[in-house]
C-alpha cells in the first residue's frame, strides 16, 4: 500500500510553517494517542502515520528532501525519532497535561506586521550529464526584493510604522458573543497591527520593489526530468518585512546524442555489422565516464540487451548507481559493391536451416498453418 502524502496526513498546506504543523500534529495526537484509544488498532495506525509525517515535516533537512523527491527522498530515514525534541516537547506536554486535566497554555505569539511574499516557479534546463553528475547553475530572475530606500520598513526617511488605532496593534478585532470570543482580521491594517503614516516614495509604503536577482541553484546528481527543487525563501520578498516566498524549480533534461534513461539506468543502442554479429567482435562503447570495451559474442541477434553494472546514474542521496543497458542493433547494409553482393549470394547458397533456427521454426509453423 502506497504511503499518503505527509501534508495530507496532517491536513496542512505545503507552505505551512512549523507552528502550523505542530498544531495539526498535536490535534491528531490528542485524538488518536493509544492512551486515549486502548486496543484500537486503527487509531494506533493513524497515530503512527501522523508521528512519521511530523518527524519529517518538522525537520528542515528531511522536509527539504521530501519536498523535492517525495517519499523516495526520506525512505529509511523515518522512525529514528525527532532530531529536535524542542519541536515536540511542548506538544506532548500539552497532550499529557490535557489527559490529566492540567497543563498550561502559552500566550499567543506576536503577530508579524508584514505580509508573506509570493511563491514563484521556473523551469531549468540541464544537460543529460549535468543531471547525472549534479551541477550548480547560475540564473537571474525578476522578483520582489526589499526596498533599499527604506530598508523594507515602508516608511520615508527612516520613519517607523505606528500601532493601528483601530485594533491597538493586535491585528485583529475581538468581540464577545455569549460564552465565546470571536476574533476577526482588523479591516484597517489588514492584520498587520501597524500603519504607515509617512510612506516611502520608492516603494509607496510596501517595503519592496521589483528587481533582478542572481541565484546559484544546486542540482543534485541523479535528478530526473519533471522533478522539482524547492529553494526556501528565494521567492518574492514579503511586504513590510514579511517572510519571503519560496522558489520552485522544475528540472527539464535535454536529450543526449547517445543516451537516454529509465529510472537510474542509462540506455544506449550500439550498431554492429552482419559479420560482427555472426562472428563476434570486441567494440568500444560510450559510457557516462568514458569508453569501455564490450565483447559481442558470436551469433548475437539484433535487439539483444547487454548490461554494464554500475555504469548508470548515481541514485539520489548517493546510494549506489544504476546500470548501463546496451541494446544491439544489427545493421543491414543498404548499398553493396559487386564484390560484396557476390559474397552475400554465395553465403545465401551456403545457408542451411541449422544456422537459422528461428527462421526454420517460424516458416515450418507458417506451412503447417495453411495445410
Amino acid at each position: 500500500m502506497s504511503k499518503r502524502d505527509y501534508y495530507d496526513v496532517l491536513g496542512v498546506g505545503k507552505s505551512s510553517d512549523k507552528d502550523e504543523i505542530k498544531k495539526a500534529y498535536r490535534k491528531m495526537a490528542m485524538k488518536y494517542h493509544p492512551d486515549r484509544n486502548p486496543d484500537n488498532q486503527e487509531a494506533e495506525a493513524k497515530f503512527k502515520e501522523a508521528s512519521e509525517a511530523a518527524e519529517v515535516l518538522l525537520d528542515e533537512q528531511k522536509r527539504s528532501r521530501y519536498d523535492q523527491f517525495g517519499h523516495a527522498g526520506v525512505d529509511g530515514q523515518t522512525g529514528s525519532g525527532f532530531s529536535d525534541f524542542s519541536d515536540l516537547g511542548d506538544i506532548f506536554g500539552d497532550i499529557f497535561g490535557d489527559f490529566f486535566g492540567g497543563g498550561s497554555r502559552r500566550g499567543r505569539s506576536g503577530r508579524s506586521r508584514g505580509r508573506p511574499g509570493e511563491d514563484m516557479q521556473m523551469t531549468l534546463n540541464v544537460s543529460f550529464t549535468e543531471a547525472a553528475f549534479g551541477v550548480e547553475k547560475k540564473i537571474s530572475i525578476n522578483r520582489y526584493v526589499s526596498c533599499d530606500a527604506c530598508h523594507g520598513t515602508g516608511g520615508r526617511n527612516g520613519s517607523r510604522p505606528t500601532a493601528c488605532d483601530m485594533c491597538g496593534g493586535a491585528g485583529e478585532i475581538r468581540r464577545q458573543q455569549g460564552f465565546f470570543t470571536v476574533a476577526t482580521t482588523c479591516p484597517k491594517c489588514q492584520g498587520s497591527g501597524t500603519m504607515i503614516s509617512d510612506p516611502c516614495h520608492k516603494c509607496r509604503g510596501e517595503g519592496r520593489v521589483r528587481g533582478k536577482s542572481d541565484l546559484a541553484i544546486k542540482v543534485p546528481a541523479g535528478i530526473d526530468s519533471g522533478q522539482r527543487l524547492k529553494l526556501s525563501g528565494e521567492g518574492g520578498s514579503g511586504s513590510l518585512g514579511g517572510p519571503s516566498g519560496d522558489l520552485y524549480v522544475l528540472v527539464e533534461i535535454d536529450e543526449h546524442e547517445f543516451f537516454d534513461r529509465e529510472g537510474f539506468d542509462v540506455r544506449c543502442t550500439v550498431p554492429v555489422s552482419f559479420s560482427q554479429a555472426a562472428l563476434g567482435a570486441e567494440l568500444e562503447v560510450p559510457t557516462l565516464t568514458g569508453r569501455v570495451s564490450l565483447k559481442i559474442p558470436p551469433g548475437t541477434q539484433s535487439g539483444k540487451k547487454m548490461r554494464l553494472k554500475s555504469k548508470g546514474i548515481q541514485k539520489l542521496g548517493g546510494y549506489g548507481y544504476g546500470d548501463q543497458i546496451i541494446g544491439i542493433h544489427v545493421e543491414t547494409p543498404t548499398k553493396l559493391t559487386s564484390e560484396q553482393r557476390e559474397i552475400f549470394e554465395s553465403l545465401g547458397r551456403l545457408d542451411n536451416k541449422s544456422s537459422h533456427p528461428m527462421a526454420k521454426g517460424f516458416f515450418e509453423k507458417v506451412k503447417n498453418l495453411f495445410q
